[in-house]
């Protein structure tokens, strides 16, 4: 599990535009890195559109947000231009990225168990260290604590 005080894992993942996105690029800033399961359902829409109606708070405390998770780029931009969310998503298919934040772990629903991604955020300092990680955070309270870390 990623501490605070650590460097972040670099990644090369493809955005909801198409294009590469590399954490290293986004040196010089904070960023708001979350992880949801699944683009579209209730809970990620909630932290989704959270981040989205703070981001104006987030860049003026010279930060930016990045959304992963294993969806397709497709999905990821029809569920951005639909939702209005002013920020990049990633797609990482293979969850190796959630992997090593240690993010992709047992759940359960309905009384089934299933690996997928762990809700959580972690907020990156501009030298590229972890400097808050909020895991197993819900959806609210993933936005309210990365606003609180910030601002």
């Amino acid at each position: 599990m990623l501490q605070t005080g650590d460097f972040a894992p670099d990644f090369i993942l493809v955005s909801d535009a198409g294009t590469q996105v590399t954490l290293s690029d986004l040196r010089g800033q904070q960023v708001v890195l979350f992880f949801y399961p699944k683009a579209g359902t209730s809970g990620c829409t909630t932290q989704a559109c959270g981040f989205r109606d703070s981001f104006p708070q987030i860049e003026a405390a010279n930060a930016t947000v990045i959304g992963i998770s294993p969806d397709t780029p497709a999905q990821l931009a029809k569920w951005k231009a639909k939702e209005k969310l002013p920020y990049t998503l990633l797609s990482d298919p293979d969850h190796a990225v959630a992997e090593a934040y240690g993010v992709w772990g047992e759940k359960k629903m309905y009384g089934k168990s299933y690996m997928g991604i762990v809700r959580s955020h972690f907020i990156i300092d501009a030298e590229g260290k972890v400097a808050d990680a909020q895991v197993k955070v819900s959806p609210q309270e993933s936005v309210e604590r990365a606003l609180k870390f910030l601002t």
